[in-house]
């Protein structure tokens, strides 16, 4: 009886709190309705109002970690075609072959163990030390290489680096020729795909002693990264300083910029300096931190940039001397064969390379970001685990080029620089006119049906209809 009288009375205490809600959610005007929150955010988005409210409490640009959550580049859409019959899968006696070869002209051409490069990110102004030594160590471990960022030499990163690129970069702290000097590749840093050449400076009292000797700079001076590396106020200034750094120090001397529409445009500056290669950092890039309109409305996708680089050097009969490495929201082993198959000697990472490494980030864990572990200046800096860091890295990366060369057997491949345009296939009409692969929805070497405004050129040219059927 007790139980009945208290369960009638919570029905009815409940049925009373419902009817009131339905009542208001069905008869409030919309501005009295709770819901309207739901569709201002839709609106806004979370995103929106939060950074507005940053920009509002500041009166500063604001800065977000790790690049833009906007990924433009459909990687998801292009798929590898696996052989059977027609042409064999390479057989399992067979060892792929991973190598690469980093300007193939330069008198010191930089030689890697693997196409996967670990990306430029700053000692200080993004990682600290411990981390750039981790990142050093482990590439070193996959005979890869490492890259400075735009940092001064440091002596720890440098010794565990058994192939080191340096940024000749805007902030100038590895432009002078004692560090030229001890580099295995010189990258002339005029910008990144999540920043472009904005100018950035890193407050004082956020730089550390060593740091600060590093960098050379005074008591109360700032870090600056400007727009412009100094000295280069024209296009021919770039060019003697590219032909001035090649004559002088004999290692493969490259290019980096953010991807943009002019790509054609630099590509050709870049070809008549004479560069070794040629860095295509899209959009999708990340970084330690940087103003959301720059990360998110500013450059072009890796993957179309990427391809029309590729193309255009191929128009020009240079892409045979000017290697390329994408750079830019290339997270997987797919991504890596990918962008390998449209024409990159070699990929970059970053992002990934540090969730990679960071082996220890559940120390943050939950009243912290995992990403304050690698951040110069978090209070988590000394949290890092060089050893176990290192090693996780080179694990990652072996398991990535595994994963790549179990990919190559089934295409019939024995190389994965052997893997091209072919091998690749879109569910994206749009997608195959635009990087010249084949579409799904036709078997290749057909004639296509097309619309005045869906035409796909260039697949017959790549697939002959007449090709003898190989069973190597």
């Amino acid at each position: 009886m007790f139980r009945w009288m208290i369960r009638k009375m919570t029905n009815g205490v409940m049925d009373e709190i419902v009817d009131h809600y339905m009542k208001r959610m069905l008869q409030d005007p919309y501005t009295e309705h709770a819901f309207s929150m739901f569709t201002t955010m839709q609106k806004l988005t979370p995103r929106a109002i939060i950074e507005a409210g940053m920009r509002a409490e500041s009166g500063k640009a604001i800065e977000r970690t790790l690049g833009s959550p906007m990924v433009l580049s459909d990687w998801h859409k292009i798929l590898l075609n696996p052989v059977h019959m027609f042409r064999l899968p390479t057989e399992d006696s067979v060892q792929i072959q991973t190598g690469v070869t980093i300007g193939p002209q330069a008198k010191k051409p930089l030689n890697l163990e693997i196409p996967i490069l670990i990306s430029g990110m700053s000692y200080g102004g993004a990682l600290s030390l411990k981390v750039k030594v981790a990142l050093a160590r482990g590439a070193s471990m996959a005979g890869t290489a490492t890259n400075s960022g735009e940092a001064p030499l440091v002596d720890e990163e440098r010794r565990e680096a058994k192939l080191f690129i340096g940024q000749f970069h805007r902030g100038g702290w590895m432009n002078d020729d004692e560090s030229l000097r001890q580099l295995d590749a010189i990258e002339i840093q005029l910008g990144q795909g999540a920043l472009a050449a904005a100018p950035m400076s890193m407050a004082s009292e956020q730089i550390e002693e060593d740091l600060r000797i590093a960098k050379k700079l005074k008591p109360g001076e700032n870090a600056s990264i400007h727009s412009r590396i100094s000295g280069v106020n024209k296009t021919e200034d770039m060019i003697t300083l590219v032909q001035d750094l090649k004559n002088k120090y004999g290692v493969p001397v490259g290019i980096k910029i953010c991807a943009t529409h002019f790509m054609e445009r630099e590509l050709e500056v870049a070809i008549q300096a004479g560069v070794d290669y040629f860095v295509v950092d899209g959009a999708e890039a990340g970084t330690q931190g940087g103003p959301p309109t720059l990360l998110d409305d500013v450059g072009l996708p890796t993957l179309f940039a990427l391809a029309r680089t590729v193309q255009y050097l191929e128009e020009r009969r240079v892409k045979q001397s000017i290697s390329v490495i994408a750079s830019g929201g290339l997270t997987t082993p797919g991504h890596f064969l990918k962008a390998m198959a449209l024409g990159a000697d070699a990929v970059y990472i970053g992002s990934i390379a540090l969730i990679a490494l960071q082996t220890q980030a559940a120390k943050t864990l939950a009243t912290e970001q995992p990403q304050q572990v690698p951040i110069d200046w978090r209070k988590f800096k000394e949290g890092l685990d060089v050893d176990k860091g290192a090693e996780h890295l080179a694990k990652f990366l072996k398991s990535s080029v595994e994963e790549m060369k179990l990919v190559a057997y089934t295409l019939g491949k024995t190389d994965l620089a052997q893997i091209n345009k072919r091998d690749l296939v879109t569910v994206d009409r749009d997608l195959a006119q635009v990087l010249r692969i084949d579409y799904a929805g036709f078997p290749p070497g057909k004639p296509k049906p097309s619309t005045a405004s869906n035409v796909i050129p260039d697949v017959m040219e790549m697939n002959d209809p007449d090709e003898p059927l190989s069973l190597q």
